[in-house]
């Protein structure tokens, strides 16, 4: 059973409100799984979580954000043909976009110890995080999940023997900072949903 079913139940998804127990706790970060720290930083930099066991469970949550939202046939930033089918379905417009709602996409990876996503011009083409919309919903997949920023660079590289992607880049501030922080400085922070699919 994963670390995620263990967390959740198999009921289903569950998204940061359903979960307000869990993001309570308080855990010594060094006694967590790679995957338990991830959730527990992503969730501390304001990122909405979203668990699902299967693709029907993806396309209900994708759905429940479109609802939340307003977003219902609207133009979405979206480069990956792969994700496509789902933009069709709810009848979201991704060609010859001027305005959009949001970014739809997937990642490199997801970084457990910062609690941030790793994207390349493969999901952002040359766009730098402060040229992309507010709004992002990011599909990935718990095989995704690694314990640095040093592994996931490592990955691109093994991933990409030779066609190596350009742009690399992390965002890991989901929330505007309450008080002034440094450390947020020349970021832009970004309203992030992650449709996160269980596949170990």
């Amino acid at each position: 059973m994963s670390i995620f079913s263990k967390l959740f139940g198999s009921s289903g998804a569950a998204s940061e409100e359903d979960n307000d127990k869990e993001n309570n706790l308080s855990f010594p970060e060094s006694n967590l799984s790679i995957d338990e720290q991830f959730i527990f930083n992503f969730k501390k930099n304001g990122g909405k979580f979203l668990y699902c066991e299967n693709s029907d469970e993806v396309k209900e949550q994708f759905e429940n954000i479109l609802q939340e939202n307003d977003w219902y046939e609207s133009d979405v930033l979206c480069y990956e043909t792969t994700l496509f089918d789902l933009l069709d379905e709810n009848k979201l417009n991704y060609t010859k976009v001027s305005n959009p709602k949001f970014l739809f996409a997937g990642c490199e990876n997801l970084i457990a110890d910062e609690g941030s996503v790793l994207f390349s011009s493969k999901q952002i083409k040359q766009h730098k995080p402060n040229e992309l919309p507010a709004n992002i919903i990011v599909f990935a997949k718990t095989s995704q999940i690694l314990a640095f920023k040093t592994d996931g660079l490592s990955a691109i590289k093994k991933k990409y023997e030779r066609d190596y992607p350009t742009n690399i880049t992390a965002i890991k501030y989901f929330e505007k900072a309450k008080e002034e922080d440094f450390t947020q400085y020349g970021s832009s922070a970004k309203n992030l949903y992650l449709l996160l699919l269980e596949d170990l």
